[in-house]
């Protein structure tokens, strides 16, 4: 493509500057923009919650790229400015400095945002989200010390890993359930109940089937939260983990389809020709399963950055990558791959030591795998993906028979 065009993506995360690294890789020498709103250089998410938030990782590992990436790329970078208003028709992308950029092609990464607590008491001092550096460096502060009385209103994976590690440093934690089982909208009751147990196993308070009515406080900070029937469960501070919005603001005043985020197609381009979403916010058609999904992990922002890209290349490309997620509580390690859409009253099937928490779990829709998990089973995830790759019928017999290797299934 011609040196003159300019590329601009809205969104410094790693979609964003994953795409950015790829033009450069497939020769494009025009102009690169990445604009974002934070200060810092793009990061990876999954470390807030875990190793960065216990403080056991330098903060420089949480970073994509250096900042002499930038420079050395030729990717302008554009920190602290937030794109306001986007003509589709003039092809201008406005930010809050005042400035205009025009594109040739323009890529939305702008990610998603924690969904607030609507409840009497939550904008108190002592309540918290988790989604940003500057979140997990506030929190790390906090917990280090130990000895701290933490509640999380929650129990999807931001909760349960801050749970995970807030405990480990100390501190007194309770979790607040609105339903039956934790993480059960991911993986059912029954694995849901594994990650319950290895929490009350280490002294974390889990309470399922709670109903908040309010966050309670004294001069404007947080001590408590009162639950329906008037019990009070005290807290020095509250962790609000209750899902993510995405930021499709920007593309819906411009008139870009939205429907649970920014609607893509397989190449992740949008409704306009010349815009393409990825990350968080994209709401995309998947070749593998004929359905739309939008993903909030990192590995799809990981993956999704690099298709794009070529899409805006005029490549024709389709993002067909397996969802994946990983997850570190306490001593259990997991590596989830597969659609979570197809996993509703699937027949689940297990492979190794389900008490000693290693083993390898199977989704079976219509006997074929539709997802795995491997907890505290390692270098298995390649092959897991390959039979929900294949979709094939399978014997649920030879899935279980750890004799047998999973290529063989």
């Amino acid at each position: 493509m011609a040196g003159q065009q300019t590329f601009v993506i809205v969104g410094a995360s790693l979609a964003g500057v994953s795409a950015a690294s790829t033009l450069r890789d497939e020769g494009f020498d025009g102009g690169i923009h990445l604009i974002g709103a934070e200060e810092y250089h793009p990061y990876i998410r999954p470390p807030l919650s875990k190793d960065y938030l216990a403080g056991t990782a330098d903060r420089d590992s949480i970073f994509v790229e250096s900042a002499s990436w930038y420079t050395d790329r030729d990717v302008q970078f554009h920190p602290g400015t937030r794109a306001v208003d986007l003509d589709l028709g003039a092809h201008l992308v406005s930010t809050d400095d005042g400035a205009s950029r025009s594109y040739d092609r323009l890529l939305l990464t702008t990610g998603s945002r924690p969904r607030r607590l609507s409840l009497p008491g939550g904008s108190l001092s002592g309540v918290h989200y988790l989604r940003t550096l500057d979140h997990s460096e506030v929190l790390h502060a906090l917990l280090a010390d130990g000895g701290k009385r933490l509640v999380v209103v929650g129990s999807g994976w931001i909760g349960m890993e801050v749970a995970a590690t807030a405990r480990t440093l100390g501190n007194e934690v309770t979790i607040l359930e609105r339903g039956t089982t934790p993480l059960s909208a991911a993986l059912g009751p029954e694995l849901g109940g594994v990650f319950a147990t290895l929490h009350e196993e280490r002294g974390v308070v889990v309470r399922r089937s709670v109903v908040i009515e309010s966050i309670l406080g004294t001069d404007g900070r947080v001590t408590g939260v009162q639950l329906s029937g008037g019990e009070i469960v005290p807290a020095d501070l509250v962790l609000v983990g209750i899902g993510a919005v995405p930021n499709v603001e920007l593309a819906g005043k411009a008139g870009l389809d939205l429907d649970n985020g920014i609607l893509v197609n397989a190449s992740l381009g949008t409704s306009d020709p010349h815009v393409f979403a990825a990350g968080d916010v994209a709401n995309a058609e998947h070749p593998l399963i004929g359905q739309r999904l939008r993903s909030e992990h990192w590995a799809n922002a990981l993956n999704g950055g690099p298709v794009a890209a070529r899409a805006m290349l005029g490549q024709s490309v389709s993002f067909d990558a397996i969802p994946y997620f990983y997850t570190d509580q306490f001593d259990l390690g997991m590596e989830y791959s597969g659609f979570g859409v197809l996993t509703r009253g699937a027949e689940l099937v297990y492979r190794g030591n389900r008490a000693s928490r290693e083993f390898v779990v199977f989704w079976l829709n219509a006997g074929r795998v539709v997802a795995g998990m491997n907890v505290n089973v390692w270098d298995v995830n390649d092959a897991v993906q390959g039979l929900i790759r294949r979709g094939e019928v399978v014997d649920p017999g030879r899935l279980a028979d750890e004799s047998i290797p999973l290529d063989e299934v």
